[in-house]
């Protein structure tokens, strides 16, 4: 099936969700609660999903506002995001066409609730530490699993990094929020992103930053056309350290001329 969502548990308490490829989330079982994070396209029954696992009172966080991590909130009664979002999120769903599917299938997108950098989620013996990342999304945030030193990034690190959209700052100012979070690689061990089928490590972090400061430094003789829905835009190769585990041989920002200082 085009859709169909794949479990796949990476340790005791963390569950990989892959949703035909499209998108993944993931599932932390603390003692007391349980945490889905990104939810997204809609097109399984999460709730279902997390009940087969646990009966445990569930919390949603999205970490960024794009539809492929909050349209299946409608399998749940409220949603974290952080407030610079939510417009953004609003813009996808608040559509005569995302109305017309609810209404066909009885579901409502619930209401969101507020998640600022500093705040933390109390699951019972596991606690998600939230970390702001403007970047990717004005509102991105990040997740860390303290006891389990995994930090959730959603599509603000990964493997291939959108940074044409509208909204989006100059590369510069990437650099600069990556800075304010880098003191993360000494919390954190893996990564596990928004559209990951792994662990990546932590170092990716690192990787990506030496990526876009060689965008702010000119370095693009060799970056190539980029083709996607809303136009043409570049595509830049970045490297990664030799010996560390990552779920992709590849790495790219993909970034517009509103990115590059003129």
């Amino acid at each position: 099936m085009e859709h169909e969502l794949f479990v796949k548990q990476l340790r005791p308490d963390i569950y990989l969700m892959d949703e035909g490829h499209e998108a993944t989330g993931y599932i932390v079982v603390g003692d007391e609660k349980v945490c889905v994070i990104d939810t997204m396209n809609g097109y399984n029954n999460l709730k279902d999903v997390v009940r087969n696992i646990t009966d445990k009172p569930i919390i949603v966080i999205n970490t960024h506002g794009h539809p492929d991590h909050i349209f299946g909130n409608i399998y749940f009664d409220e949603a974290y995001i952080n407030p610079e979002d939510i417009e953004l999120a609003k813009s996808f769903y608040d559509t005569p066409e995302f109305a017309k599917a609810c209404e066909t299938f009885g579901f409502s997108m619930p209401p969101f609730k507020p998640i600022k950098g500093g705040d933390v989620i109390d699951l019972g013996g596991k606690h998600l530490e939230a970390y702001e990342l403007p970047g990717h999304t004005s509102g991105g945030i990040l997740l860390l699993l303290k006891e389990d030193r995994v930090l959730f990034t959603g599509d603000a690190i990964n493997h291939f990094l959108w940074m044409m959209l509208d909204g989006c700052p100059k590369m510069s100012e990437l650099v600069k929020s990556l800075d304010n979070v880098m003191f993360l690689e000494d919390k954190a061990d893996y990564i596990l992103h928004g559209h990951a089928q792994d662990f990546d490590d932590i170092s990716l972090m690192r990787c990506l930053r030496q990526g876009a400061q060689d965008i702010c430094d000119g370095k693009i003789a060799n970056d190539k056309p980029y083709t996607w829905f809303g136009g043409v835009s570049r595509m830049h190769e970045f490297k990664t350290e030799e010996g560390k585990k990552y779920s992709s041989e590849h790495s790219f920002i993909i970034y517009g001329e509103d990115q590059l200082e003129k």
